[in-house]
């Protein structure tokens, strides 16, 4: 014996074929453009009004990038080194669980000229040439990472 489920898909609706069902206007509303045959909406018209398009500024230069895609850096002071360094060492990382550095996305960049006064191997993008001598003369090191 065969097993027969009952179909789950509903029917399309016929519209315009009588008043009594969908007929009439069809669902499109009284006179105009939009209810005519063949009708096609161009793409950003905004009936008349300046289309949103043209209202934008044009994207020109290097602050047209959407900030999601723009590249910022965090600069971190020399005299913050003891307060996020883990084990004398100072990196993404570090800064991440101190919770300085907020997103991955970030390049980070020492900045500073005060005195150090622990040795730290510092982990940077970027580094100020007075920054890199302020932690090399306390004996540590500062690497450029990618």
């Amino acid at each position: 014996m065969a097993l027969s489920l009952p179909k789950i898909s509903r029917r399309k609706k016929r519209i315009g074929r009588g008043i009594g069902a969908r007929g009439a206007k069809s669902g499109r509303g009284q006179k105009g453009q939009k209810s005519r045959a063949g009708y096609t909406r161009k793409f950003g018209h905004e009936g008349g009004q300046t289309p949103l398009y043209m209202r934008l500024p044009k994207g020109r230069g290097t602050k047209q990038w959407p900030a999601s895609l723009r590249v910022k850096s965090l600069a971190l002071e020399v005299s913050r080194l003891p307060h996020v360094a883990q084990d004398g060492i100072v990196g993404p990382g570090s800064l991440r669980k101190a919770g300085v550095l907020k997103r991955k996305t970030h390049r980070i960049k020492l900045i500073g000229s005060d005195k150090v006064a622990a040795k730290y191997t510092v982990r940077v993008h970027a580094a100020s040439p007075a920054a890199v001598k302020a932690v090399e003369d306390a004996g540590g090191k500062v690497e450029i990472i990618k």
